[in-house]
């Protein structure tokens, strides 16, 4: 049986782009409880150099990533100091089968923001 795992990458739409240097937190949401469970970077192909999570730490339940995007947006020129449209990005999602690839990705621009299932 396949090891299941969830990985994410960000793209820059407006630049056209992998979204280099992007913070990314990942939760376990139960009830009213998140607890953060890991946090990477993306790297200069958007990506992250693991899985987020995989294997036996990948569990049923709900989970929320949190993408850093004004940071991003800021430090490429995208926008400027003060409250942002678009800050702090959180996409919540279940994972009902964690023998699957559960695949998140972020494409991102300074008024938009779109995700998927990808693969």
């Amino acid at each position: 049986m396949a090891e299941g795992r969830l990985t994410t990458h960000v793209l820059d739409t407006a630049r056209g782009k992998p979204a280099a240097g992007v913070k990314i937190m990942l939760y376990r949401i139960s009830g009213n409880s998140h607890r953060k469970i890991a946090e990477t970077v993306t790297n200069a192909d958007g990506r992250t150099d693991a899985p987020m999570l995989a294997g036996d730490k990948l569990t049923e339940g709900s989970y929320e990533l949190v993408f850093c995007a004004g940071d991003y947006l800021r430090a490429s020129g995208q926008a400027a100091e003060g409250t942002l449209f678009l800050d702090e990005i959180p996409i919540r999602f279940g994972i009902p089968d964690p023998s699957q690839h559960y695949h998140v990705p972020l494409l991102i621009s300074p008024f938009a923001y779109s995700t998927y299932r990808g693969s």
